[in-house]
């Protein structure tokens, strides 16, 4: 008997992490904090919105989705004034829940969980912050956004306006700085093989 094959729908996602946060500047992990953009972020919204304009890729690109927390609102509603689109909020959408961490810079962290800290850096699946979601749980999660919106916007071209940790969650190893994008099929989003490099410190400096 032979294998079934998926056929995944042909669409394409424009994947962008959110623009600055005073807490970005400040190295404090966010997680589903809701903290708004800093001047410095709005300005690189604003510079990829006009770099936007003149982008024929996206023309007729649509629809526009975004996470529900104001950092992400903030950064799709710039593009999506560019697009002629309005975003379409998703709390699924939403950065890794990093719990009790949220808010603290990473020395903080360090002093207060030093092992599972040492566990969640070298990207342990299991490995929970206080409170929070486990890596394992958002790659979940990101799979079964990206899939629900590829069949239910087959032959699309769509925004996904959203996070760092969103974002590593369907693309491991690729590493966004703010304001930033990325282009993947429906196909790579959801089949990109994720492989735990045990004392990589991968994370370290980058909070979420």
């Amino acid at each position: 008997m032979s294998e079934s094959v998926f056929n995944f729908p042909n669409c394409e996602f424009w994947l962008v992490r959110h623009a600055e946060t005073a807490w970005n500047k400040a190295g404090r992990w966010q997680g589903h904090a809701d903290v708004p953009l800093s001047e410095r972020g709005r300005g690189q919204v604003e510079k990829l919105a006009e770099s936007w304009r003149h982008e024929e890729s996206l023309e007729g690109a649509g629809p526009l989705f975004s996470s529900d927390l104001s950092r992400t609102v903030e950064t799709a509603t710039a593009l999506g004034d560019v697009l002629g689109l309005q975003p379409q909020l998703d709390a699924g959408l939403r950065e890794l829940d990093v719990g009790e961490w949220s808010g603290h810079v990473r020395a903080e962290i360090q002093q207060r969980d030093p092992e599972l800290l040492a566990r969640f850096e070298s990207e342990d699946p299991d490995a929970r912050p206080p409170g929070g979601e486990t890596r394992r749980e958002i790659r979940s999660r990101a799979h079964r956004v990206i899939l629900a919106l590829a069949e239910s916007y087959p032959d699309s071209r769509m925004v996904v306006v959203t996070h760092r940790g969103f974002i590593r969650a369907l693309l491991p190893g690729v590493d966004m700085g703010n304001a930033e994008c990325v282009r993947v099929s429906a196909e790579e989003a959801l089949t990109r093989r994720w492989e735990r490099v045990v004392g990589s410190g991968a994370e370290r400096g980058r909070p979420l």
